[in-house]
């Protein structure tokens, strides 16, 4: 019976510093995501010179700018707030769905033009998926 209660708080420590060192690494790789939409969203809204040039260089107007910056820091504002992060990565990789759309619209290179929305929606989902047990259970099939 000791060596039973002595197990199961091994292995609870185990998985309590398995935890820690997820929710530190979800912490990371969640912030990198949510500092580039905030630099996107923000950068959209202020309208600088190079980001009015990519813009148009995309096909769109300048006055489109404002909607995509709304949108952009809506989506990440929402993945923020853990109640809502979810619906937040929904609609994060939605817009960047379209922002892929929109490179290959214009045959863009694709590693570094292309596939960057990926990259960052790849890193709101390994964020969420590291954090949340109820994401690793759905997606992994489990009840």
């Amino acid at each position: 019976m000791m060596i039973e209660r002595e197990l199961n708080m091994q292995a609870n420590a185990r998985a309590a510093d398995r935890s820690g060192a997820s929710r530190w690494t979800s912490r990371a790789v969640g912030g990198i995501a949510i500092l580039f939409m905030l630099f996107d969203g923000i950068g959209k809204l202020v309208g600088p010179a190079p980001v009015v040039e990519a813009t148009r260089e995309l096909g769109f107007a300048e006055s489109h700018l404002a909607i995509m910056g709304i949108l952009s820091l809506l989506a990440t504002l929402l993945y923020i707030v853990p109640r809502t992060a979810f619906l937040g990565a929904l609609l994060l990789t939605a817009y960047l769905g379209g922002a892929v759309a929109a490179q290959v619209r214009v045959d863009a290179p694709l590693f570094s033009n292309t596939l960057f929305p990926v990259y960052v929606a790849i890193l709101v989902w390994g964020a969420l998926w590291l954090r949340d047990e109820r994401l690793r259970k759905l997606l992994s099939g489990g009840a």
